[in-house]
């Protein structure tokens, strides 16, 4: 049996437009292979940008936490917040295009339509959808742009992908799971 192709740039757009998701903003700007690099492309759009960690276990699952661009991660702490097995560490790049179809630099949410299997958990930080912002950024499957849409149209891609997000909030102690 032939290994399904991964959806590109093009494909992911496509999906917004089956879903109805017309309200988009795409920056293009270099390659940049992090936040910091990629920040001063993007900061004149109103939204938040965001952060995407690819991580695994101890027991090898897989993790996809997204956070805002600023936002300061522990690895640890953020392990017992979800109750991943010894911990939380970088995923390997091998991994990471194998199941979500990126390299990295170019991780983002959106990599989630390759992951059919649903072997990555995503982990997102609540205040990207409990605050009232206009656009989210994520990377279009590519570093070299960033591409925002609504907060309820993220959930709308997300549900469509069958990817429900497990909601933390990084300042309070426990998970807050709730259906979007």
């Amino acid at each position: 049996m032939a290994e399904e192709k991964h959806v590109d740039r093009e494909g992911l757009l496509n999906k917004f437009k089956e879903l109805g998701i017309e309200n988009i903003v795409t920056v293009e700007h270099p390659e940049v292979f992090t936040v910091e690099e990629m920040m001063p492309h993007v900061k004149h759009e109103p939204g938040i940008h965001c952060k995407n960690l690819f991580l695994r276990d101890k027991k090898k699952r897989l993790w996809l936490f997204a956070g805002r661009h600023d936002l300061e991660v522990r690895l640890n702490e953020l392990a017992k917040k979800v109750g991943a097995s010894g911990g939380l560490r970088f995923a390997d790049e091998s991994v990471l295009v194998e199941k979500l179809g990126v390299r990295q630099g170019c991780v983002t949410v959106y990599a989630l339509i390759n992951d059919k299997k649903n072997d990555v958990k995503l982990i997102l930080d609540s205040a990207l959808i409990e605050r009232a912002h206009p656009r989210i950024f994520f990377h279009p499957l590519t570093n070299a742009a960033s591409t925002g849409i609504s907060p309820e149209d993220l959930i709308k891609f997300l549900d469509a992908i069958n990817h429900k997000p497990l909601l933390i909030n990084l300042d309070v102690p426990k998970i807050t799971e709730q259906a979007l």
